[in-house]
């Protein structure tokens, strides 16, 4: 599909200094994600190219001191402010050490010029299903600190997306971070994506797994699904099926089955439906295998 860009509709452009004033510079009348930018590399494409009508202006959040942090604690956590760079969170030895799915994640979004200028925030808050950090920040059990001229707000990631490019922001709100629970003890994670072109294309599916396997046992199951619906979601059946049984491959094959039919997959240019259900089974199968460390024969069905 060729698109053909044009120069930049006209609108104002701030840069304020604080969040409180990015909060009072928020239309009402205009969706949050079409005002705000950080990285800018969603919003400004669909403005040259006419995807979204443009707002009276835009508020660049890079203006803002203080936002561009990812610090971990052990007691607290992990927490990414609003304009930490994707190349930072993907390259960070706290991510890679304790959240190893977020980094996989963030590494494998699209290009390193992208990755320098993108942040992880924005990358949540495009609300695609596609998104290579959501399925990765559902198995880690994130949450997103929202701000608004009201106060403050938490809501799980899983709480987040509503629909197909559509969060949970009200008018007036915009994201200050993401903030990760300590992982549990023994807590093992990793993302895996499909895609044509690798980190250069959106994901055919992406699945990310965090799990706990002690004593031959899963005790912690957790699985992010991304492209699977029209919002990154959870597979929550297949979670609940692992629960307490043991780390054996007919058990992980049953839980990658009902991962797969928990799904609302469509079809486009990249994929039927039916393609992304079948990857999205074996993906879930390939994921829990590695992680539990069991063999569950479909490295040759990925070659």
């Amino acid at each position: 599909m060729t698109i053909f860009y044009r120069r930049l509709p006209q609108f104002d452009y701030l840069r304020p200094q604080t969040i409180e004033a990015a909060l009072l510079a928020l239309s009402d009348a205009e969706p949050v994600r079409n005002q705000v930018f950080s990285g800018g590399t969603d919003l400004i494409p669909k403005l040259k190219s006419r995807a979204i009508k443009a707002p009276p202006q835009v508020i660049d959040l890079k203006g803002i001191p203080g936002l561009d942090y990812i610090e971990f604690a052990a007691d607290r956590g992990l927490r990414i402010g609003a304009n930490a760079i994707i190349r930072e969170v993907a390259r960070s030895e706290d991510v890679s050490a304790h959240y190893t799915a977020l980094a996989e994640g963030a590494s494998l979004i699209a290009s390193n010029q992208l990755q320098h200028r993108g942040t992880i925030v924005g990358n949540v808050c495009n609300a695609v299903p596609s998104a290579d950090s959501a399925p990765p920040l559902l198995a880690h059990d994130a949450e997103v600190a929202i701000v608004g001229r009201g106060g403050e707000r938490r809501v799980a990631i899983a709480d987040f997306f509503i629909t197909a490019g559509v969060s949970c922001l009200k008018a007036g709100e915009i994201v200050r971070e993401i903030v990760v629970p300590p992982p549990a003890h023994g807590e093992r994670s990793l993302y895996l994506k499909l895609a044509a072109r690798g980190r250069m294309d959106l994901a055919v599916v992406g699945v990310a797994a965090a799990v706990v396997v002690a004593d031959g046992m899963f005790r912690q199951v957790r699985i992010g699904l991304g492209s699977a619906a029209p919002i990154p979601i959870r597979a929550t059946q297949a979670e609940r099926h692992l629960i307490g049984k043991a780390a054996t491959a007919e058990n992980i094959g049953a839980a990658a089955a009902l991962a797969a039919a928990d799904t609302r997959t469509r079809s486009s240019h990249r994929a039927s439906a039916d393609y992304r259900r079948e990857m999205i089974e074996v993906l879930v199968r390939r994921a829990l295998g590695q992680l539990a460390g069991v063999d569950v024969g479909v490295e040759a069905q990925l070659q």
